[in-house]
């Protein structure tokens, strides 16, 4: 489930799942879908904190 929107990924759709992003938040795994990575793509490439997305 996408951290930000709380889209879901379709196990049927295996091509789509490899677009997900995972990311490390304080130890724990974050989940982006698709839409949101493209979206904040420079506030995770700068490690920005999810705070000031």
């Amino acid at each position: 489930m996408c951290s930000v929107c709380g889209d879901r990924q379709d196990p049927e759709d295996e091509m789509r799942a490899l677009t997900w992003v995972r990311e490390n938040d304080q130890g724990r795994a974050r989940w982006l879908c698709p839409r949101c990575a493209s979206r904040h793509v420079r506030d995770i490439e700068s490690k920005l904190p999810v705070e000031y997305w």
